[in-house]
């Protein structure tokens, strides 16, 4: 079977089942929670061709594999394993039982990348359709003023379509948070999705049309009883609210199977936690929160917006620093948010950014191909690692080679920091999620792209001119012959 005899080096190496507590991947990386991190073997490790570096964050022991090889590589480990996963719910791995491992600022963004992580395909998948939507509708592109369904109105039903395809994950986004959410938080994941499904029931006001029907008075359909006015709304496309009622719910289902007896377990744990999760959640929670997202998307997209060159100056150059940190898995929910609510925002500042941060990586590593001289492997590893990061999958060049030779690593915060600059002072925002690198083309606003074009390449040649001239440095000069 494929990686077979590397998956059982990387098993031994670092420190065999015994040692693994908590096993899951990402798009190109094994995330592995470990007893005790000082017996991995970190030099059996890299000496593997499959592996493209090993860091650690956020007690978290991270080994770089690369966009599609690591799915079989995990495969294989979890086979040896017998199923050491994070998804295997058979271990009690949820939260009433995880290490306090991290400040409380770590732990936080480790819960959010455990929910966004999973559903980042469906909303992948979502954002390039919308995008591909936008070739179709948006006029400008293939002419002055027309679009390529008004040119060709036999394309007009195929685009409706993509529409609708593309539109489902934000519109029932409270659906896949709520499972993730729950599942998360040690619930029922089908309970989460079923609370997610009342929040955006059609019966309800549109959620998206609610902010338009605020603002011209119209009246908002309400359920009153018992002296309690309760606003009929949906929460399409939103994100704080159903983690919080998640939350409560995965609490309030673990609190009710302490006391509840066993035979009526199954019965009234889900009846009563859903209930009562539904009623609180809208009668204050969905309502609090709502306005709470709507502050932090507003606040964010004034100072974007206010910032100009300079604030895109500072993101982009921080971006990739953010990263090792793992804080940027923080940023989905709000780049999701920005997304749903982009008749309002105008898309997502953060994906433009992401992008000429992976760029930059990627100039950075190819410029390190050029300049390596005696490390056969790690000049392998910085080709193949330069490409795919132009491409969006950027953590072989960034762990596997950028930090490790340190100066290209500067450079590429640097280029950075040139290339989110020059887009934060067009304004170039995102209106789809997708790679975050040449193919991210399609997930920008149409009249963004020559802007988004030039920026990559700001990044991409800055990233480069600085990496080689930092390699003339004295301290450098023997990094280039590793």
């Amino acid at each position: 079977m494929a990686y077979e005899k590397e998956s059982k080096i990387i098993l031994d190496a670092i420190g065999g089942k015994d040692n693994i507590e908590e096993m899951g991947h990402c798009a190109t990386r094994l995330r592995l929670s470990l007893k005790d991190e000082s017996i991995v073997d970190e030099k059996t490790l890299n000496d593997l061709d499959v592996v493209k570096g090993t860091f650690s964050t956020s007690d978290q022991y991270q080994i770089i594999i690369g966009s599609g090889t690591v799915n079989q590589v995990y495969a294989q480990i979890d086979q040896l394993t017998g199923g050491t996963s994070q998804a295997d719910e058979s271990k009690d791995t949820s939260a009433k039982k995880e290490k306090k491992k991290g400040n409380p600022l770590q732990r936080f963004v480790k819960m959010l990348s455990d929910i966004f992580v999973p559903i980042i395909p469906a909303i992948v998948a979502g954002g390039l359709l919308m995008g591909l939507n936008n070739i179709f509708t948006a006029k400008g592109i293939f002419a002055d003023s027309q679009s390529l369904v008004d040119m060709y109105p036999q394309f007009a039903q195929f685009a409706n379509m993509i529409n609708i395809f593309a539109s489902a994950p934000f519109a029932l986004l409270p659906i896949l948070i709520g499972f993730s959410a729950a599942k998360r938080f040690g619930g029922n994941a089908f309970l989460g999705a079923a609370l997610g499904a009342i929040m955006v029931h059609p019966d309800l006001m549109n959620g998206y049309a609610y902010p338009e029907a605020i603002a011209n008075g119209d009246p908002i359909p309400k359920w009153e009883f018992l002296g309690l006015s309760i606003a009929q709304v949906g929460y399409q496309g939103q994100v704080l609210p159903i983690l919080v009622s998640a939350y409560i719910l995965a609490m309030l289902e673990r609190g009710l199977r302490r006391i509840i007896p066993t035979v009526l377990d199954n019965l009234l744990t889900p009846l009563f936690a859903l209930l009562f999760t539904a009623f609180v959640t809208f009668l204050f929670v969905g309502p609090i929160t709502r306005t709470m997202g709507y502050w932090l998307t507003d606040g964010l997209t004034f100072l974007y917006e206010a910032g100009g060159a300079i604030g895109g100056l500072i993101f982009g150059l921080f971006y990739a620093p953010i990263v090792i940190t793992g804080m940027h898995h923080s940023f989905i929910a709000v780049e999701t948010s920005l997304i749903a609510e982009q008749a309002k925002t105008g898309g997502s500042f953060i994906f433009p950014i992401a992008a000429m941060s992976n760029m930059a990586q990627g100039g950075a590593a190819l410029a390190a191909f050029l300049l390596i001289k005696q490390n056969k492997k790690l000049k392998g590893v910085a080709s193949a690692a330069g490409v795919s990061a132009v491409l969006g999958i950027t953590e072989p060049a960034m762990f596997g080679v950028n930090l490790k030779l340190r100066y290209p690593f500067i450079g590429a915060m640097i280029g950075s920091g040139l290339g989110a600059a020059y887009v934060a002072f067009f304004k170039v925002k995102a209106t789809a999620l997708g790679a975050a690198g040449i193919p991210g083309v399609i997930s920008i606003a149409p009249g963004s792209w020559t802007h988004y074009i030039i920026g990559m390449c700001i990044a991409f040649v800055a990233s480069i001119v600085v990496t080689l001239v930092l390699s003339k440095q004295k301290k450098y000069r023997n990094a280039e012959e590793l």
